[in-house]
């Protein structure tokens, strides 16, 4: 699948316009707390409900329609995004309705090569027609335009794995079929690291070294699917020791080891999204942890477009400039995206590192830069 190449956001939230801004293989997206890092996240995540056709229900959950327009609707009177991948592309505006949900008031698809153009795929619809039309699947030379922009959008992933409660999804009991890819929360990690061990175990064993490095203690998964009645078998993420063959239950994990095992195994997937959105991964690690974490999102943008939203300037030590993305709020609420360049930092960096220089604020977007 595709990486993402461009993209536009106007009038989303506290993104009033940003215009054909250029995403590359890693992008790490800094700045202080409110500057915005969320917001462009949550796109990616109202994207995602739009690729569902959960539109309506998506604005509904989180406010009504007001609340994603920039400074309200009297400022704003619509949301238009452009999204440029590939040979494709994907386009849409959003306008608000009286009972404060949206419709399409455009939405068009793009292709670069033979009979290039934008070409319109309906409007005044409440939800994605973009779906409806790729088709079912078939034959290559079958498709068309809208199977291949439908299925690069729905491959982008965000991934969250903040809930590391007692009751979090990762830590229960989950049925072993439930392993083609990672779920967003991590709530089949036991299952998916099942599947690894089994047929990926070259990789597997990778993430078992990546997380005994920051947990020292950790000796390997007792991953034993078990029957439950006439159900599916499950399986759950039982653990063992070094040194001891008492079996220890998911609940013994702290959450930052427990975060860490998440992040380490969806950076390591044998066949992962195209476009990976991590919002705050470094949140209750080790600072050693956020430097492995560091390594992981290195080698998996090999393979993979890593945008990663972050105020750990540990994190951000191990990548470059052109790597990062300052998010600033400036005058009138709004979020300006800026990215780095190498030569415009060449002299500082050699005294210093991108996440000092951040905390000195000579960075926009720094502590004191709000």
């Amino acid at each position: 699948m595709p990486k993402l190449d461009k993209l536009t956001i106007n009038g989303f939230k506290s993104i009033k316009e940003l215009t054909d801004f250029e995403l590359r293989d890693i992008n790490i997206l800094i700045g202080s707390n409110g500057a915005g890092k969320s917001n462009f996240v949550e796109f990616f995540r109202m994207l995602k409900e739009i690729m569902q056709g959960n539109l309506k229900d998506f604005t509904t959950r989180n406010g009504g329609a007001d609340d994603f327009l920039f400074n309200g609707p009297r400022i704003t009177s619509q949301i238009h995004s452009e999204l440029l991948f590939g040979d494709n592309g994907y386009r849409f505006t959003l306008e608000p309705t009286a009972d404060e949900t949206f419709i399409f008031k455009t939405e068009e698809r793009y292709y670069s090569r033979g009979q290039t153009g934008w070409w319109v795929i309906g409007n005044g619809h409440t939800e994605a027609r973009l779906p409806s039309e790729k088709g079912e699947a078939g034959v290559r030379s079958q498709h068309g335009v809208a199977y291949y922009v439908y299925n690069a959008i729905n491959s982008w992933q965000i991934y969250h794995f903040h809930d590391t409660s007692h009751t979090a999804a990762a830590r229960r009991s989950e049925i072993v079929d439930d392993c083609s890819i990672l779920r967003s929360n991590g709530s089949n990690i036991a299952p998916y690291l099942f599947y690894l061990r089994e047929e990926k175990n070259d990789i597997y064993q990778r993430i078992i070294d990546n997380v005994r490095l920051t947990a020292p203690f950790f000796d390997d998964f007792l991953l034993k699917p078990k029957k439950n009645g006439e159900k599916s078998e499950k399986v759950k993420l039982d653990w063992k020791q070094k040194g001891s063959d008492y079996p220890m239950q998911p609940y013994h994990f702290s959450d930052g080891t427990l975060r860490f095992i998440c992040l380490a195994t969806l950076l390591s997937m044998p066949v992962p999204p195209s476009v990976i959105l991590l919002d705050e991964p470094e949140l209750g690690l080790h600072p050693f942890a956020i430097s492995v974490l560091a390594g992981l999102i290195q080698s998996a943008s090999a393979h993979s477009q890593l945008i990663v939203s972050t105020q750990s300037t540990t994190l951000l030590n191990h990548f470059a400039p052109d790597d990062t993305v300052v998010v600033e709020r400036k005058g009138g609420n709004e979020s300006v995206f800026t990215r780095l360049e190498n030569s415009q930092l060449e002299d500082w960096l050699e005294d210093y590192t991108l996440g000092e220089l951040f905390e000195k604020n000579v960075l926009d977007g720094g502590p004191a830069n709000v």
